[in-house]
């Protein structure tokens, strides 16, 4: 019985297909953590230590938009290092799978 390469070969590609996504996700959210960590920084010597910080963007950082900006950065944070482990590899498997068998009977009837 001969090796499939083919085979081997796509599987690969898409392993490395998701793998690049990942790394994406992930530098997205090493920068998105780093501005966030600024942020933090630049809110806490704004209210807590009355730097005068008077123009632009900074000037409507407040506790509101700092509520937001964490909730949005938990939910970020959630994404790239919790869902893997609720949806994870079995589970996508089982979704495909299951998205293929329902189209293979719409096909059927069709």
């Amino acid at each position: 019985m001969k090796p499939n390469f083919n085979n081997d070969l796509l599987q690969e590609d898409e392993l490395y297909k998701i793998a690049s996504k990942k790394v994406v996700k992930l530098k997205a959210f090493y920068s998105h953590a780093f501005m966030y960590i600024i942020g933090v920084i630049v809110y806490i010597l704004k209210e807590y230590f009355g730097a005068p910080f008077n123009f632009f963007p900074i000037q409507y950082i407040n506790g509101f938009v700092m509520g937001i900006w964490t909730t949005v950065f938990l939910i970020s944070a959630i994404d790239v290092f919790a869902t893997h482990k609720i949806f994870g590899d079995e589970w996508e498997e089982r979704k495909v799978k299951s998205i293929l068998e329902k189209k293979t009977e719409k096909q059927k009837w069709e």
